[in-house]
């Protein structure tokens, strides 16, 4: 087995496997990647058993073959060599030797006879969606999924398409954000599934440099994205998703127009005397005014105010800073919405005058 490659395109292929290969690991076969060549290309197969990516790329095929080694090395190898071109040859004993330029790598490889398979894309019904509106909607939902490992239906993304309609939501108890995306051409239904957060993440990686389309199915309790020769399987997360919809308020609140940046950088200003014991942010609406405050007995004290458009009634919530931030942040408008309540009901932020975004907050007592 030998092949020579562009090594700034050998460098992306094995970077984009370092998250999905596992870093502790009793079965050494999983901090590998599988490099095979055939025809005129190589093909680079990464997996945790739970997340598959297969990539191919162009190269010139000296000879056939295929070898596992181990992903961060390699790419750490390759990150530090300099030239143009790499050198890959598999030797006796499954030896490999890298080269470029003068620079010389020998590293041992493992055999490919306990790999785990990779799903492949064959009899998949692929719909195609906008990277755009995969990476926004990823983007408007990813930061609310939950990370207690005890409640498994929380710790990713539930996803649904009905009438050609995109829903994404998320949610850890504590938050709840909403996406939806309508602008999809082909109009296809998928019941309602749970892309677990590490696969959601690879997904992002996969979409974030594209202009163009993906394409998006679902087999076998796996979802699967495939664009630009790569093929990405993640296992879903066999559980029911809470009714999300019971938590969504269903009285009105009030609403208080704000310049997205304004309010971003005054709720940094009042987190930066926060953490993880005292991380609330008080704010209080009166007349054309907004005050923001936060007490940290261990830090000090924080307090702020910008000018609004409001001539209602007074208000005065508190809320998490972090997760204000994380939703304010996650909209790509100048303006954003923030619908406050009293008798602590719940804040939301959304989009102006659209309904693709929606994030629910839950109140604090301060």
């Amino acid at each position: 087995m030998e092949f020579n490659v562009e090594r700034g395109v050998f460098l992306d292929g094995i970077q984009k496997t370092l998250g999905i290969v596992e870093r502790k690991t009793t079965n050494p076969i999983l901090n590998n990647v599988l490099i095979k060549t055939g025809g005129e290309k190589i093909t680079v197969i990464a997996t945790d058993r739970e997340i598959g990516l297969v990539a191919d790329y162009r190269a010139e095929v000296v000879g056939e073959g295929e070898i596992t080694v181990a992903a961060r090395k390699l790419y750490e190898m390759i990150r530090e060599i300099q030239g143009d071109t790499v050198n890959f040859k598999k030797l006796d004993n499954n030896w490999v030797n890298i080269s470029c330029g003068k620079a010389l790598y020998k590293i041992p490889g493992l055999a490919v006879d306990e790999f785990p398979e990779v799903v492949d894309d064959e009899d998949v019904g692929f719909f195609h969606v906008p990277c755009s509106v995969m990476r926004e909607m990823i983007n408007k939902t990813f930061f609310a999924v939950s990370t207690d490992e005890m409640r498994a239906s929380l710790n990713g993304v539930y996803f649904a398409v009905q009438e050609g309609v995109l829903l994404m939501v998320a949610t850890d108890g504590h938050r709840l954000s909403i996406a939806r995306q309508a602008e999809v051409e082909e109009i296809f239904d998928t019941p309602g599934i749970i892309i677990p957060r590490k696969g959601v993440g690879e997904i992002r990686k996969l979409v974030d440099d594209g202009s163009e389309s993906v394409e998006i199915g679902v087999k076998q309790g796996a979802f699967i994205v495939k664009r630009d020769g790569t093929v990405l399987r993640v296992s879903l997360i066999d559980a029911d998703y809470p009714d999300y919809e019971k938590v969504m308020p269903q009285e009105e609140g009030i609403d208080i127009l704000l310049d997205k940046n304004q309010i971003l950088h005054s709720l940094r200003r009042m987190s930066v005397i926060s953490n993880e014991r005292f991380s609330g942010v008080k704010i209080r609406v009166i007349s054309n005014k907004m005050i923001l405050s936060s007490i940290n007995p261990d830090v000090g004290e924080a307090q702020d105010e910008i000018d609004i458009s409001y001539g209602g009634k007074e208000l005065e919530m508190g809320y998490n800073v972090k997760y204000l931030i994380d939703a304010i942040d996650a909209v790509s408008e100048n303006e954003i919405t923030l619908e406050m309540r009293d008798a602590y009901g719940p804040g939301v932020v959304r989009t102006v005058g659209k309904y693709d975004y929606m994030c629910i907050i839950m109140p604090l007592r301060l």
